[in-house]
């Protein structure tokens, strides 16, 4: 009765201005395609601030404030977002208003493009997101495991006695990109030669990848790009536990148990996760010879993330996560390092931490965050070993290739950001620090570097027409690097200040609801510093290989060009969406290393500047996902990476002996990857996912013998995974899921053996064949 009172009392308000639509309040109920509501769903008048949410049964009562406008917004997450014309609405019929799933993630708010919340479509530059969905369907427990499924994007193991691994975008090494946690460039250099493997899954709520030139938003090393790693936020009350066990080839262990929780306030104005992950891997041998191609590896890694919101227009959130690990690789792995042949030995202790303070207007047009984030590491390293017999070492002398290395990163700074009824400005100032100190008294090895930096950004999204919209920015770095560098000897000094401007153009074209083209250039800059391959050691030929940086060594630039067309349609349930990208990149002095010369136990590569180099290519992604049950995607890159002029690699005693390549090393012109999901029934699943490596140039040095390029066969790993959901009660579930990694067994076959092995040759799939089976419990969809 009241329900109708209230519908009559809008339609004499309607007739009394004439006809014209103008409703004071709207109510309805918005649930998904099987009829079930959605809650904290958003529905908001468009082109103006009057909004509201969605209670737990899906229900909403909108107060209009006497504001008219043509379409209602409906969005939720997970769901493709609807507009509803004002002039269908009839306050006379119950309004309810059906949501899809959005299985495609097309439509959920990314940050990475232009360091403020917007919807991954509506973004002119291409942010690709790893999911929770993804992690699973991979059987991944690490962040290294995961990013190979997305154009552009490959991650390789450098080492086979320290397991070093780096994330190469468009063809470039990972010092060529800016790892963020949260949107903040703490994650070093230091951090970057191991940390792809200390991060767990279940700390990640998502992972943003944008290829080609970030300096113009994030500064320093972002010349391929950036990827942001962002922990998972408290959204609701829930829980899980998982165990993942593995055999590696049928020999070796890796056991995994990690597990995550969520705690919400009932008024929304509080909350807090927690996440944590054990693992304990046992080392792998390939070829039987008593050395490791995989390490020995134990990980433990807790962390919290939580926020209070004192009032509505403001909010405080605090992360932080403390990483343990230790790895060891070589022979005689369960005695002392200097007993050993060879044996690189790592214990890593990590602190991370970061604060935000979010303040917004009465109006939500105006909004200033305040931040700081920090990171302090310790690492105890052994890089060393008797050598095989090969020199006159002893242990005594083994036993000084002890190191120590302190790490300190911080980032600090203000941004503001004004919402227009159309554009978007975004500005800010940020200052950064990071101070290593690498000692190896054995070697007189030292690395003493304190980089700080201070940067302005300014931003400006334009929205030209209803279908065009551009970015428009650049930001001022002005660097000051301050390094000694020691070794065997040899000094080098870096005392260098100097300021760089990179703008950044990018533009948004929708030809048609379906059809969307984006461009744009961007300039990004490395400072003359030392970057992560100069914190990891190598062994070859029982000798260690030191990078040392050279004399005179210039800043590295970038002109980064990117082009594409999307493809986005829904032919009825059906989504699907295509994606074609072509970049272009262009290098000046770039940063080689060259291996110039050789003594009784070391190996001493110079990082010197090139004559200039170039990267082109295509990405191209596909997506199709009929409904929530099936889901398609696979996607690959085609490219070249080449120098100006031939590089030189090794310098050998006579320039016969040199050894130099135009092409990139370790490189392939074709990658890319496939995933399908399976999900007959609600308990059951089925995923195949693979990655393939296309031939590439691998340097190779043995004992003995000059450096020769040899070109590797191509590889494609094949993965399934099943899994099996038994609901115990409404907020309790257990799934049980096993499945094979590699099932092809597609691993190198050609590793070097025994202590005087070149270490460093080694390439393709990461693992050979994995068994995994595992158990997860707690309150998860």
């Amino acid at each position: 009765m009241k329900l109708h009172f209230i519908r009559v009392t809008l339609i004499i308000i309607c007739l009394f201005m004439g006809g014209e639509f103008a409703m004071a309040q709207i109510q309805g109920h918005v649930v998904n395609d099987k009829k079930e509501p959605i809650a904290n769903a958003t529905v908001q008048l468009e082109g103006t601030k009057v909004g509201t949410s969605t209670d737990s049964l899906g229900y909403f009562n909108l107060d209009l404030h006497g504001q008219q406008a043509k379409n209602l917004s409906i969005r939720a997450v997970g769901y493709q977002p609807l507009r509803k014309g004002m002039q269908d609405i009839n306050p006379q019929e119950p309004l309810q208003f059906m949501l899809y799933e959005d299985n495609l993630n097309l439509n959920e708010v990314v940050v990475s493009a232009s360091r403020y919340g917007m919807e991954r479509k509506k973004a002119p530059v291409i942010v690709n997101v790893l999911s929770p969905k993804l992690f699973n369907a991979t059987q991944s427990v690490a962040m290294s495991e995961t990013l190979n499924y997305q154009p552009g994007v490959r991650v390789e193991n450098n080492c086979q006695n320290c397991g070093f691994t780096q994330v190469r975008l468009n063809g470039m090494e990972g010092a060529y990109s800016q790892i963020l946690i949260n949107s903040r460039s703490v994650f070093s250099a230091l951090n970057s030669v191991y940390g792809l493997d200390q991060i767990p899954t279940s700390m990640i709520d998502r992972i943003e990848v944008v290829r080609s030139g970030g300096s113009a938003l994030f500064g320093a090393n972002a010349i391929a790009g950036t990827i942001n790693i962002i922990t998972k936020d408290p959204v609701e009350n829930d829980w899980q536990l998982k165990s993942t066990n593995s055999i590696i080839d049928g020999q070796s262990w890796d056991n995994t148990i990690d597990f995550n929780t969520s705690y919400v306030d009932n008024d929304l104005q509080s909350g807090v996760t927690f996440y944590g992950m054990h693992r304990k891997r046992e080392a792998y041998d390939a070829n039987g010879d008593g050395f490791s191609e995989m390490t020995k590896l134990k990980n433990l890694t807790f962390g919290t993330k939580a926020f209070y919101k004192p009032n509505d227009y403001n909010k405080i959130t605090l992360d932080l996560s403390v990483l343990n690990e230790f790895r060891r690789g070589g022979d005689k792995l369960d005695e002392a390092p200097h007993f050993s042949e060879i044996t690189e030995q790592l214990r890593t202790n990590s602190f991370i931490a970061g604060l935000t303070y979010d303040l917004y207007s009465k109006d939500f047009k105006h909004k200033l965050s305040l931040y700081s984030s920090a990171q302090f590491t310790d690492r105890e390293s052994y890089y060393g070993g008797l050598g095989g017999g090969r020199t006159h070492l002893d242990s005594l002398t083994a036993a000084n290739a002890y190191g120590n290395t302190d790490d300190f990163a911080m980032v600090a700074g203000a941004q503001y950001t004004y919402n227009f009824e159309r554009d978007v400005i975004t500005a800010g100032l940020e200052y950064s620090n990071n101070h290593t100190k690498d000692k190896i008294p054995g070697y007189q090895r030292l690395i003493d570097q304190n980089t700080q930096g201070l940067g302005a950004y300014a931003q400006y999204e334009w929205n030209l027409l209803d279908n065009l919209k551009s970015l428009l920015g650049g930001r001022y770095d002005y660097i000051y690097v301050d390094g000694t560098y020691k070794l065997a000897g040899r000094d080098r000094s870096s005392t260098e200040s100097f300021g760089t401007f990179s703008p950044r153009f990018t533009l948004l074209y929708d030809i048609t609801d379906y059809l969307q083209f984006r461009g744009g250039y961007a300039r990004g800059f490395r400072a003359p510093q030392a970057f992560n391959e100069d914190m990891h050691v190598t062994s070859i030929g029982g000798q260690q290989v030191f990078v040392l940086i050279g004399e005179n060594l210039k800043t590295e630039y970038s002109n980064a060009y990117t082009g594409s067309l999307n493809f986005t349609k829904n032919f009825g349930s059906v989504q699907t969406s295509l994606l074609v990208e072509g970049f272009y990149t262009d290098l000046k002095n770039p940063f080689t290393t060259i291996m110039t010369s050789e003594e009784e136990s070391l190996i001493i590569k110079e990082m010197r500047n090139g004559t200039g180099a170039k990267v082109y290519g295509s990405n191209i992604e596909l997506n199709v996902a009929p409904s929530a049950k099936y889901s398609f995607q696979m996607g690959g890159t085609i490219q070249r990476s080449e120098y100006k002029d031939a590089q030189l690699l090794y310098e050998g005693e006579t320039a016969a002996e040199n050894i130099s390549s135009k092409r990139f090393v370790r490189t392939p012109n074709s990658y890319g990857y496939l995933n399908a999901n399976w999900k007959p029934i609600t308990a059951f699943s089925l995923d195949i996912t693979g990655i393939y490596t296309g031939s590439m140039i691998v340097p190779h040095l043995f004992e003995g013998e000059n450096m020769t390029l040899k070109n590797s066969p191509e590889f494609f790993e094949a993965n399934f995974r099943l899994g099996y959901t038994f609901a115990l009660k409404k907020d309790l579930n257990v799934e049980l899921f096993g499945g094979i990694q590699n099932v092809f067994n597609a691993f190198q076959k050609d590793f070097d053996r025994g202590a005087l092995r070149d270490s460093d040759y080694i390439y393709g799939p990461s693992k050979p064949r994995t068994f995994t089976f595992g158990v997860k419990i707690g309150h998860f969809h």
